[in-house]
């Protein structure tokens, strides 16, 4: 059974779907074994209680943040780490310790509108304000430049001419869920190589 970590800071919609996910047995061979969360009113905190997932608060101002971070994705040694919704650029540090084992969904099509300053509801304005007909989101593996890392899947949504992004962005997370969870099995069932070789191995 692989073991997956979530690293999250807001309302855990796709974490729920993980669980989801692995209780319905389309995950069928991983795992959620921990939650770490950076903020306190953040309601994935309760989605892991109610599921029986242990969870993990730390003090995103805290002068060790990001060792303490590290200390604990490798005291569970997971084979996946998910960044859902998680509100902090992750350092070298962390990137390097754990390559090709973190992944990060964005809801637009990767390389457009992606990197610092692409996040939330500021990524939906800018594509409608782009006049862009398409946009979507992107799953791909979190590396040392933000957004920037390889493509695992993506899923497409037409832009309308009334849309606002609110509108789009419940239109992107509908697609979220199901493109997380199809990446997620994708890699713990080893058909997603690099350079020819499996990310994930036994």
């Amino acid at each position: 059974m692989k073991n997956i970590m979530v690293l999250a800071s807001g309302n855990g919609t796709n974490f729920q779907a993980i669980i989801d996910a692995v209780d319905n047995g389309v995950i069928n061979n991983g795992k959620i074994s921990k939650l770490i969360c950076n903020n306190k009113r953040a309601y994935v905190i309760q989605r892991a209680k109610e599921n029986g997932i242990p969870s993990v608060l730390v003090d995103a101002a805290g002068r060790d943040y990001n060792n303490l971070i590290l200390s604990l994705l490798k005291a569970e040694e997971p084979d996946l780490i998910i960044l859902d919704g998680y509100m902090k650029i992750l350092p070298d540090s962390i990137i390097n310790e754990f390559k090709y084992k973190i992944i990060n969904l964005h809801p637009s099509l990767l390389p457009a509108f992606g990197g610092k300053g692409y996040y939330g509801k500021k990524v939906h304005e800018a594509v409608i304000k782009s006049g862009a007909r398409y946009s979507g989101c992107t799953v791909h593996f979190a590396t040392n430049d933000v957004d920037d890392g390889p493509i695992i899947d993506q899923r497409v949504v037409e832009v309308s001419d009334y849309e606002t992004p609110e509108t789009l962005e419940e239109k992107i997370h509908e697609e979220e869920h199901k493109s997380l969870v199809y990446s997620i099995n994708l890699l713990l069932t080893e058909r997603y190589t690099i350079n020819g070789k499996r990310v994930i191995r036994d």
